[in-house]
């Protein structure tokens, strides 16, 4: 089987910074994307950021220059740094992974992790 855990996250004041972290572990040939999603609430999750194992990134408009995410390949991880906060960042962030294993492709989620920004 697969896990995906992540970790990073806690309650900052507006302007503070966090580093999400997400660690895919199991029977995994190789992953294709990893990705990070959010959801604050009463709202639906969104997706805020994603990566492929080339590296190649595309994060949300509304957190493009304050989100960067990154990803290593060897450790099957991927990690979001999450600068500048907003209390509108106040959300519960999942990752995803797609996996691909013997018995073909699947996506996995981890639990979620709480980030709560005050004013």
């Amino acid at each position: 089987q697969v896990q995906v855990v992540e970790s990073g996250g806690g309650s900052v004041q507006a302007g503070g910074s966090l580093r999400l972290s997400c660690a895919a572990s199991g029977r995994i040939l190789h992953i294709l994307t990893m990705n990070w999603h959010r959801q604050a609430p009463g709202k639906q999750r969104e997706l805020v950021a994603s990566i492929s194992s080339d590296g190649t990134a595309n994060v949300t408009d509304s957190v493009k220059d304050r989100f960067p995410i990154t990803r290593a390949n060897a450790k099957n991880t991927v990690y979001l740094q999450m600068n500048s906060l907003k209390p509108e960042d106040t959300a519960v962030y999942y990752c995803n992974a797609h996996v691909v294993k013997w018995t073909g492709t699947s996506t996995y989620w981890g639990q979620g992790t709480q980030v709560t920004v005050s004013s």
